[in-house]
């Protein structure tokens, strides 16, 4: 798979991704479409590639005018930065999203200052993003369910990555939209990483949102980082990821008693990560996810 191609989920043929493109890097970055009597997106990429959204639309025989949901997993901009873009080209479609997140739509201000603080360098590859009219916002929690036709995309609170986060459960596909509740799955190797970011990440809340996908227990995880696949193990197998990575986090601050050395080191040691995605992204990801963990042990210790 390539940037901009998009493909089906399994036999599902009214489910599909394309790859955004994110960070100009492939098979990081997945947006979902549900071709239903109500079309839906299932969250927005970040607003620099929301074009090829627009493309995979028209790709699958719709048209943005088509486009009635965008639901929204969280409002980090890797997910949700596009929103803004697509709701000007798709006149039609309400932005769907967690009533923690839905200020961040309307006046995304504070969120495009947190996210430059967030990913440093990385910035270049995003567009700050455009305000959704309030009239086009629609809260949604857990326990609700946007119904699409066939299809539906029930709603479960997952608020250990961000306090803004759910995932989707939609019955019809056995699959769960899973956000970054299960972590980053990169499906050439097969690997799973974990994900950890300033300045919300909760380890024991993250824990508690792997709970919460057992439970609803689908066959496929359809990650935005990145593409579908077979739930198998992967969920035990990012609770052990995760708990190994803030217990190694922790570890290194106690060995080096310094924030900027333990990040340069976990980055000097992140070859897996750069055999996926290259250096320039992995180093990021990586530092970015070092940050996480370290914020989350100082509201520990406070």
């Amino acid at each position: 798979m390539a940037i901009g191609d998009v493909l089906t989920v399994g036999d599902c043929t009214d489910l599909s991704y394309v790859d955004t493109g994110m960070y100009d890097t492939e098979a990081y970055g997945a947006v979902y479409l549900v071709d239903d009597e109500r079309p839906a997106l299932v969250d927005s990429g970040i607003g620099t590639n929301y074009e090829r959204v627009l493309d995979a639309v028209r790709e699958v025989g719709l048209e943005p005018a088509d486009i009635e949901v965008i639901a929204l997993t969280h409002v980090h901009l890797d997910h949700a930065g596009g929103a803004g873009f697509l709701v000007e080209e798709c006149p039609n479609a309400d932005v769907y999203v967690h009533p923690v997140g839905a200020p961040h739509m309307t006046d995304p201000e504070r969120l495009w200052a947190g996210t430059k603080s967030a990913v440093g360098d990385q910035i270049r590859f995003y567009a700050e993003p455009e305000p959704v009219p309030e009239s086009r916002v629609v809260e949604i929690e857990g326990g609700d369910t946007v119904d699409l036709g066939e299809h539906a995309l029930e709603v479960h609170h997952a608020p250990g990555h961000a306090p803004h986060q759910v995932v989707f459960h939609d019955p019809a596909s056995d699959a769960v939209f899973a956000a970054d509740a299960a972590g980053i799955y990169a499906p050439g190797p097969g690997e799973i990483f974990p994900t950890s970011p300033p300045p919300n990440f909760d380890p024991e809340g993250c824990q508690a949102d792997i709970d919460t996908l057992r439970d609803i227990d689908p066959e496929v995880l359809c990650y935005a980082h990145f593409g579908p696949a077979e739930r198998g193990d992967k969920l035990d197998r990012y609770a052990d990821v995760l708990d190994s990575w803030v217990e190694a986090v922790a570890a290194r601050r106690a060995e080096l008693g310094d924030d900027e050395a333990v990040i340069e080191r976990f980055v000097a040691e992140a070859d897996a990560e750069r055999a996926v995605w290259g250096r320039e992204k992995a180093d990021a990801e990586v530092a970015m996810n070092v940050r996480g963990v370290l914020a989350a042990l100082d509201r520990d210790d406070e």
